[in-house]
């Protein structure tokens, strides 16, 4: 029994020590931006190579200049390491931005680069065609990485932490209500997830090479649509291609994204049940088709048949693009009505399967608030009938289920605030709440001024670090960072 008074520090120099390890290998991977410029003969190759230099310098000095007196990592180093190394990428992340031929002021480079690494896929550039090879791939691999996750990448690849916290960051990371362990061994879990989420990656390289689009085309957004991020290489998006391959290839990889990957794990070793055993991924297939036959009757309202496509392929790429939180949108949908830009806000809000790589509060959210609404409209007339939420035919206990209460109501509570502060920098109202609503959902989505077409450019820069912040808060499950805030986390 420890002493009352005795405080334990947070472990400091060992969260410092493995976001050192996780620079290097962040500096690691703008190796392929860097080979890019260099195979487009571009002249940003100077700034990726100033970028690679100052990252891996200063990831070897905090990795080999900082000697923890322990090397345990409890709950609190776990939680802080994983909001820390988001922001660690990001200010690494946006220095190609900055020193590159075009630069860009330091607010938006951190909030292309924090928009990357959340898979939110709001953007502040006007025109990404004027962009060179190696930074257009640069923002594909950024999403690429944070889809998945960096903490689980680094459990794949640093056994190490097994033993110290990789649990707790596991769990800090991973989108989602309870995790299944799929392997016995944390690191084991994580690379049958990275190993999963890379083949599919690979598998929709090939099918979009085989398309029309050139290699450089197909990888890019290979890693934008598997990751469910959202940044094109054309200012059209996918429109650009006008191809219908395109985009019943991608919007088919972007529902796959919006799967919890470790069902997607059990069925690529055969288990196929456990996918229709499985309530929230029947739930997730019901909302597409419901939301599917409301689009095409508000399209035919409208009087917006224009062709087969327009009610077939379109509005099943718009659903899948905003229910996986990818953002990537076909011509102007706002045409389809109001009706339709109300669903998509449904859709954002909810996004797909915790376990995936998408955003929004997920569907085992919705199905744990409804069954609980239900049951306590039960209770208003039997008042002594106990009864249990139940998902996947197993009871889920009291303590998540108020949890995940708790967790829409603040869900809610960072939209407003978000959407008033972003009032005070002078952003019109609907679209300071919209953008707020986009960002913590990561879905980046603009309405208004940042609307079809338009970037988030126009936003002030105090605008863009609030945003910047709300990102990280909705890709880390609000939790994880809004415990940094609080003064029982610092102090024992």
């Amino acid at each position: 029994m420890l002493h009352p008074h005795i405080h334990i520090h947070i472990n400091f120099p060992m969260v410092l020590k493995v976001i050192g390890w996780l620079l290097m290998i962040e500096s690691a991977f703008m190796v392929i931006p860097f080979a890019t410029c260099l195979i487009y003969g571009e002249a940003d190759f100077k700034c990726f190579a100033l970028t690679i230099t100052i990252t891996a310098i200063a990831g070897a000095l905090m990795t080999f200049g900082i000697h923890p007196r322990r090397t345990d990592m409890g709950k609190r180093e776990g939680f802080l390491l994983t909001a820390l190394v988001w922001v660690f990428f990001s200010i690494f992340g946006m220095l190609p931005f900055i020193f590159s031929v075009e630069p860009i002021s330091v607010s938006d480079a951190f909030f292309e680069a924090m928009s990357g690494f959340t898979t939110t896929g709001a953007s502040v550039m006007t025109s990404v065609e004027a962009l060179s090879h190696g930074i257009l791939m640069w923002r594909s691999l950024m999403q690429w990485l944070g889809g998945m996750g960096i903490i689980l990448f680094t459990l794949a690849v640093l056994p190490m932490l097994n033993y110290s916290g990789g649990m707790q960051m596991f769990n800090a990371e991973v989108t989602g209500i309870t995790h299944d362990k799929i392997r016995p061994r944390i690191s084991q879990t994580a690379k049958g997830l990275w190993g999963v989420y890379f083949v599919l990656t690979l598998i929709l390289t090939l099918l979009l090479w085989i398309g029309p689009m050139s290699f450089f085309d197909s990888v890019c957004h290979a890693f934008s649509s598997m990751s469910t991020g959202g940044f094109s290489t054309r200012d059209n998006s996918v429109g650009a291609w006008n191809s219908d391959y395109v985009k019943v290839v991608i919007t088919i990889f972007m529902f796959l994204g919006g799967v919890n990957f470790s069902l997607m794990y059990r069925a690529s070793f055969g288990d196929f049940k456990c996918l229709w055993r499985n309530d929230v991924f029947k739930s997730y297939l019901r909302i597409v088709l419901v939301t599917y036959v409301m689009f095409v009757i508000a399209i035919c309202h409208q009087g917006q048949v224009k062709s087969i496509e327009s009610i077939t392929i379109e509005p099943m790429f718009q659903i899948i693009s905003t229910i996986t939180s990818t953002g990537l949108t076909v011509n102007n949908f706002e045409s389809w009505g109001t009706f339709v830009l109300a669903l998509v806000f449904l859709l954002m809000f909810f996004g797909s399967c915790a376990g995936s790589t998408s955003g929004g509060a997920k569907i085992d959210r919705l199905i744990y608030l409804l069954k609980n609404t239900r049951n306590e409209i039960y209770r208003c007339i039997h008042p002594n009938t106990v009864l249990s939420v139940r998902v996947n035919g197993k009871m889920v206990p009291n303590d998540i289920v108020s949890k995940v209460i708790a967790f829409l109501c603040i869900y809610v509570m960072i939209i407003m605030l978000g959407g008033i502060v972003l009032t005070a920098c002078g952003i019109p109202l609907v679209d300071a709440f919209f953008s707020s609503f986009s960002c913590v959902s990561n879905t980046g989505l603009g309405a208004g001024v940042t609307g079809y077409g338009e970037s988030y450019e126009i936003i002030p820069d105090i605008g863009k670090w609030i945003l910047s912040l709300l990102m990280l808060t909705g890709r880390l499950e609000l939790f994880t960072v809004i415990i940094l805030f609080t003064p029982g986390f610092w102090k024992k």
